[in-house]
């Protein structure tokens, strides 16, 4: 519904994105008809093959696939594809494969255009009887490959049986000489129909459309009809609707059944509808455990309740006359086209001048039963039943059945008999069978429906409910004249527009919008229904938050509205079990306060205030923030008139939520599992009040908030893991409030008691065993207000620059080194600057180098666990806080930044920039990026600024992404020109390029071989770069973290070439330091460092003099190893590089070396493996590696 207005150019509020979204979805034809002729064309060629035959049938189900929601635009190719296909099919050539293949694509068409409408393209003349008929004979029904051909030979049958000739001059002689009678016609499609209306696949819905076409025929229903429901209702009775098989059988009879008095007409069956009705009685279908047998019995009730009722239109229905929306839109003229059509009384009268069968009764009662079913397809099923049977019943019965209906909206019933309620009135109002004089009892309950909403355990059910409530108001805004409804507007726009904005259910939200739609165009009531419209159409209602913070708060701004939106969220949101929606409307009512500011500090918070120390848990969180936010509303509305808090909020109020606190402790509300939500929403009433400056200075309340939140920072271990970031944010932020209000002895200056206090105990809890207590104490220092670290600075950088510096062993405290730098940031922001200032009260040239230190520290933290590389965190908050204090100290005193300072910041952050973790490598380009181009203020002192700039224009800090590592490395690879930026740049590089992350390593590789390249003619910088390498392995000889990557991107230069240059050199001493430190690995006994370093071994063969004969060894010495694995590998790799560079050893022996090599068993025995090892050496030339006998001190 939304989607066609938007498209037609209605009330879309995306503009051109939604425009293109919408046109997307919609096609304008058959564009791949010349595909699908190919495809058809194609099926004598495919079918012998099952590769081709099943790409051509996926092929053309793809085709077909798309036109789901638009099948119409099929209709004009219908009739060529069918008859293309049944040439195939009728063809005596055909084998079966291309029958059964010409069936597949017929199904497939069928199932997108629908049985109904394809199943009438089929030929039927008397001709085709026999050819059909005998092709299906011939099918087995067990078959489960060809289950299409059978179900759409069964439809071309069910369209062969209107021939309007009897059937018996189809049989010609039935009993011809010498054998016995024939079959009938009549007898052979009867007993197929049979047949397969108990097969447990597909082909039985088409047989029960069979049963419905042919068992409606003249002479059949003669001959026939008695018998058929005889064999049905045997078939019904003895069937057990617990087993699988039976179920399959009850499927098809109902079906049937159904079908049959659908179609037939109600003179020839009316005699049979009580024996089955009371069949269906003895069934209990309604009990069955199977929901399709369910709906299957309710469907067949309500058709037998139509045969037992004449077929006729209720005179008394109401009929609404024009329903142009270009007429409800303009002024209606009295007395014009759009009065409701009324029958005379007395045509009335005569009509309903007949008798009602009992057996309707019964009917009505099985659909009212259907309306309460747990399934969604029995209680629609049910409600069209109630519509249909109502609408041939006289006014009084059909007013019954309403009165019947309304008891389905009894808080004693369940979701499911609202829903199915909601539905059956809708139908009733679309049929015009629910007239208007019912309205002032329906509406109360549909409004009722539109907020539904039943908890049940750890969520809710009801929205259903919502969805269907909406359906009766679109229903309704179709179905009456705008001056029936008008007495209701009021109440239904009010109660859509809430669940526009504040349902949960994004489906709800959506539905409720468009029945507003609906209701604004065809009744033209709706006060400001098209403004609202275009806030709150389809696409903008998606987003909840966007919901209730915006959206709500242009509804709210017609006075139509306001209370009502205000007084839903207060009844049915601040206490609703999804903390989120408690949240948002808390929120909400934060945004609509200056729509009703008098309204919510008379009678809303004086509602809320009780609520907020009550026994339900979700009220209880729920009306303390909401308390929260109205009175800091309040204050800010305040603020404008000059009036305080105080003199708007009622004395009372006031003093309640003073008290609240130690109410709260007084029942000890703030323990166990409900003090998780009641210390971060108490934490937020304490912000809000602090910034709406309460009166409340010097009283006890205040240090019974302060206890609040010391006590919530030491028992954070005691909460639970997905509350502790909520608690923390919360309490941070009611700490710096209440300091900032609360805590100054006058203006700019702190209470010298408290600041000694807090600043103590926050600095001892960052030694507290417990590292979420050392969490809450490094962010409660970060944000206490400059006036409580003035002169306390010395202190505090003291006790979180001890935090930074703790090491893994000590205990796993990462998440307390990641708060203590974002503490130790914040601190320097709010500390003044000034470069001779004293070091206890101002960032200055005294403390800003041990700042910085701690800060390129804490850059330099990849502490792991179980949860992977958690220093990230650390590496992250330190980033920032380099970021955040350089802008700082730049501005305000630029001498202080010393060049070392500011290159070591520098080279850390192009070593971020450069490793593997996207995230990390953004943050910290993104940073570098920024300090290089700012200019107010410019960071002095960056190490080749000209060079920098010219790497990185300006245009960079924006086009640049620095997540993709396709365009990140090939800038950062730059940076490895620069000599100061080399070593970090290179350490960087060295665990992307040796990661495992695929694409960060084909593009960091890719772009250090670019550079490579392009200075392989460069001696020096060759040499040069050489040397960083060789230094960052010393450094990190025994770091895995580091090592194991080097050493595979080493494999990598050495295989690329990179170093060709040195292999014309004998001996060359970049050469003969790698493999120094090489051999320094095999002592490891980590499996992974120990092959990284055989491959290493392998590409320095390349090298030549005494290098080569020393790798060698090396590799003959891992041959004996005591690990498996890698002598396996080492075979292996000395293989390869053996047939690669041909010129290592001899080629006289090679062929045996190479031999020796592949056929041992590496992993056999040790001394078996040694004797093939020192076979190897002697054919090589190389020197026998001796065994170190231990405690011998000599060797053997």
């Amino acid at each position: 519904m939304a989607l066609l207005e938007t498209e037609n150019g209605g009330f879309g509020a995306e503009g051109n994105e939604s425009d293109a979204m919408v046109q997307s979805c919609l096609l304008s034809g058959f564009s791949e008809s010349e595909e699908t002729r190919a495809l058809i064309t194609s099926l004598p060629e495919v079918h012998g093959n099952s590769v081709t035959s099943e790409s051509a049938t996926q092929r053309f189900l793809v085709i077909l696939n798309r036109y789901q929601e638009q099948p119409h635009l099929l209709d004009p190719h219908l009739e060529w594809m069918l008859n293309t296909i049944l040439e195939f099919v009728r063809s005596e050539q055909s084998p079966p494969s291309l029958v059964h293949l010409g069936f597949r694509f017929l199904y497939i068409i069928c199932k997108v255009r629908g049985y109904k409408i394809f199943m009438q393209l089929f030929p039927h003349e008397v001709a085709d009887v026999q050819p059909v008929l005998d092709l299906l004979s011939r099918q087995d029904p067990k078959d489960t490959e060809t289950w299409e051909t059978r179900y759409m030979l069964l439809l071309w049958l069910s369209m062969t049986c209107l021939i309007p000739f009897d059937l018996s001059r189809l049989d010609g002689h039935l009993e011809p000489d010498g054998s016995k009678a024939r079959e009938s016609i009549m007898d052979r499609i009867l007993s197929i129909a049979k047949c397969y209306l108990v097969v447990s696949d597909t082909p039985r819905d088409a047989a029960s459309v069979l049963v419905s076409k042919f068992m409606t025929r003249p002479d059949v229903k003669l001959k026939r009809l008695g018998d058929f429901l005889d064999w049905n209702l045997t078939t019904i009775s003895q069937a057990n609707d617990q087993s699988m098989g039976d179920i399959m059988v009850l499927d098809g009879a109902l079906q049937s059944l159904a079908k049959l008095f659908k179609h037939g007409k109600r003179d020839d069956i009316l005699k049979y509808a009580p024996t089955i009705l009371q069949c269906l009685e003895q069934k209990h279908l309604s009990e069955s455990s199977q929901a399709m047998m369910r709906k299957l019995g309710v469907k067949l009730t309500q058709r037998l309740g139509l045969t037992f009722l004449k077929p006729r239109l209720a005179s008394w229905r109401y009929q609404r006359g024009s329903r142009s929306l270009a007429a409800n839109l303009s002024t209606p003229k009295p007395g014009g086209a759009t009065d409701a059509v009324t029958p005379d009384v007395e045509t009335q009268e005569k009509e309903e001048d007949y008798d009602i069968p009992e057996e309707v009764e019964t009917v009505i009662e099985h659909l009212l039963v259907g309306l309460k079913d747990k399934e969604t397809i029995v209680r629609w099923s049910a409600a069209k039943g109630i519509g249909r049977v109502t609408g041939r019943l006289p006014k009084e019965l059909a007013d019954e059945v309403v009165e019947s209906l309304m008891d389905c909206f009894s808080f004693q019933e369940t979701d499911n008999a609202w829903h199915g309620g909601c539905l059956a009135l809708a139908e009733l109002g679309r049929r015009g069978l629910l007239l208007p004089s019912r309205l002032p009892d329906v509406v109360p309950l549909i409004i009722k429906s539109l907020t539904y909403e039943e908890k049940r355990g750890a969520c809710s059910v009801g929205s259903n409910v919502r969805d269907a409530a909406c359906y009766v108001c679109w229903s309704f805004a179709r179905a009456y004249e705008p001056k029936e409804l008008e007495p209701f507007v009021s109440q239904i726009a009010s109660a859509l527009l809430i669940t526009t904005a504040f349902d949960r259910n994004v489906n709800c939200r959506r539905a409720a919008s468009a029945a507003y739609q609906e209701n604004v165009g065809r009744q033209g009531t709706f006060p400001h229904g098209i403004d609202i419209l275009t806030a709150a159409d389809y696409y903008a209602v998606g987003n909840i938050s966007n919901c209730y913070l915006n959206i709500s708060v242009y509804i709210a701004g017609f006075p139509e509205y306001t209370k009502a939106m205000i007084d839903h969220l207060v009844a049915m949101k601040i206490n609703h079990w999804d903390g989120a929606i408690r949240e948002l409307a808390t929120k909400a009512l934060h945004n609509l306060t200056p729509q009703a500011p008098d309204y919510m500090a008379t009678t809303v918070l004086p509602q809320l205030l009780p609520v907020a120390v009550g026994m339900d848990l979700h009220g209880r969180h729920g009306a303390v923030l909401a308390c929260a936010e109205i009175t800091h509303a309040l204050y800010k509305l305040g603020l404008q008139t000059n009036r305080s808090v105080v003199d708007i909020i009622p004395l009372e109020c006031v003093d309640a939520l003073k008290n609240m606190h130690q109410v709260l402790h007084d029942r000890k509300q703030y323990r166990g599992f409900g003090g998780e939500l009641m210390r971060p929403a108490m934490c937020v009433l304490i912000e809000k009040l602090s910034l709406s400056k309460m009166p409340f200075k010097d009283e006890p309340v205040i240090t019974g908030w302060q206890w609040l939140i010391d006590d919530t920072i030491k028992s954070l271990h005691l909460i639970s893991s997905g509350a502790k970031d909520g608690i923390t944010n919360a309490l941070v932020s009611a700490l710096s409030a209440l300091c900032e209000e609360y805590y100054q002895a006058q203006p700019g200056q702190a209470d010298s008691q408290m600041q000694d206090v807090l600043v103590t105990q926050y600095t001892e809890g960052l030694r507290s065993p417990q590292m979420l207590t050392r969490c809450g104490s490094a962010l409660a220092l970060g944000c206490l207000p400059r006036c409580m670290i003035q002169s306390k600075l010395t202190q505090i950088f003291a006790g979180l620059q001890q935090m930074c510096s703790v090491s893994q062993k000590e205990g796993t405290f990462t998440e307390a080194r990641r708060d203590a730098v974002r503490a130790l940031a914040q601190v320097c922001v709010k500390a003044d600057v000034c470069a001779h200032g004293s070091p206890d009260s101002t960032l200055c040239s005294e403390n800003v180098t041990e700042v910085f230190n701690t800060l390129l520290e804490s850059m330099s933290d990849y502490t792991t666990d179980s949860r992977g590389d958690v220093g990230a965190w650390v590496r992250e908050a330190a980033m920032t806080g380099v970021m955040d204090v350089t802008m700082l100290v730049a501005a305000t005193a630029p001498n202080i930044l010393l060049p070392d300072i500011v290159r070591s910041m520098m080279c850390c952050l192009a070593q971020q920039a450069a490793e593997k973790i996207d995230r990390y490598r953004a943050h910290a380009g993104n940073i570098f990026l920024r300090l290089l181009h700012s200019t107010d203020p410019a960071v002095p002192h960056i190490p080749h600024r000209e060079e920098l700039l010219g790497i990185f224009p300006v245009e960079t800090t924006t086009s640049l992404n620095w997540n993709a590592p396709s365009q990140a490395f090939q800038y950062i690879t730059q940076l490895l020109g620069l000599p100061q930026y080399q070593y970090h740049t290179l350490l960087g590089l060295t665990v992307s390029v040796g990661g495992i992350t695929e694409s960060t390593v084909h593009f960091s590789s890719q772009s250090l071989f670019d550079f490579l390249r392009g200075v392989q003619n460069d001696d020096a910088a060759l040499m040069q770069f050489g040397d960083t390498l060789l230094r960052i392995f010393k450094d990190n000889l025994r770091n895995d973290r580091v090592s194991i990557p080097l050493l595979k991107m080493l494999n990598q230069m050495l295989a690329n070439g990179c170093f060709e240059i040195f292999t014309t050199q004998e001996n060359h001493q970049f050469c003969v330091d790698l493999l120094a430190l090489c051999k320094e690995l095999k002592k490891s006994k980590d499996i992974s460092k120990l092959r990284a370093s055989i491959y290493v071994f392998c590409g320095l063969i390349q090298f030549q003099g005494e290098v080569r004969k020393k790798v060698l060894s090396q590799l003959l010495m891992l041959l004996c190893h005591s690990f498996p694995v890698i002598r396996m590998t080492t075979a292996s790799q000395m293989y390869e590089m053996l047939l690669t560079y041909d010129d290592v050893i001899d080629p006289e022996v090679l062929d045996d070396v190479v031999t020796l090599l592949s056929d041992t068993n590496w992993e056999g025995d040790l001394v078996t493996v040694r004797s093939q090892r020192n076979q190897l050496c002697d054919m090589m030339g190389i020197s026998r590696p001796l065994i170190v006998v231990k405690n011998a001190g000599q060797a053997s």
